[in-house]
């Protein structure tokens, strides 16, 4: 028998995010996940090394890895529309969750028990809340490769989302702003070790 789960997950690196922005660099969902998943690790590990928590690192570095699998069938919606208003955001949601279970349904059943709890993510969770927050994180970094690379078109957006960051009111957020967020903003050769 033919399973197509991760036929459709290699589809991710076709799927464009930022559509209706000019971009200096292009980023598909796939590199925007492993993003995630890096930026995740980063955030449960300062959740739990730093400020004691007790979340779960495999959990959260996975529910980042397989975010964005609903979007191999419905696409990247671009953020104004996607929350253009409540029925609009209710919808899509929905969608994606219709989709996250179809994908999932494509592997073998002893596998699906395995990875369907990680594309179907418990929303309610610490963990999600970390990939939430990682997911935001990765796009604020966007913008500012985007905004060093000379483009405004990302200006706003950048804007935008730092004060959702902040408005997280989330130490591990705030950590990761105070210790790591400026060496983004660095040239190669500005980094240390060159």
């Amino acid at each position: 028998m033919r399973y197509d789960f991760y036929a459709y997950m290699d589809r991710m690196k076709y799927i464009k995010r930022w559509q209706l922005m000019r971009s200096v660099r292009e980023e598909n969902i796939m590199e925007h996940s492993q993003s995630v998943a890096m930026l995740a690790h980063s955030l449960v590990t300062i959740h739990n090394e730093v400020f004691d928590g007790n979340a779960d690192v495999l959990t959260t570095v996975l529910y980042a890895m397989y975010h964005e699998t609903s979007e191999v069938m419905t696409g990247d919606l671009p953020t104004p529309v996607k929350y253009y208003d409540e029925s609009i955001r209710g919808a899509y949601k929905e969608l994606e969750k219709v989709a996250s279970r179809k994908i999932a349904s494509m592997l073998p059943k002893e596998m699906e028990i395995h990875i369907a709890p990680y594309v179907l993510a418990d929303e309610d969770s610490q963990e999600y809340r970390l990939v939430k927050a990682a997911d935001r994180l990765s796009a604020y970094i966007k913008c500012l490769e985007e905004f060093r690379s000379g483009n405004t078109e990302f200006t706003k957006a950048k804007k935008s989302i730092e004060k959702d960051l902040h408005n997280l009111k989330m130490p591990e957020v705030e950590y990761f702003f105070e210790h790591f967020i400026r060496s983004f903003e660095l040239t190669l050769d500005d980094l240390e070790g060159f």
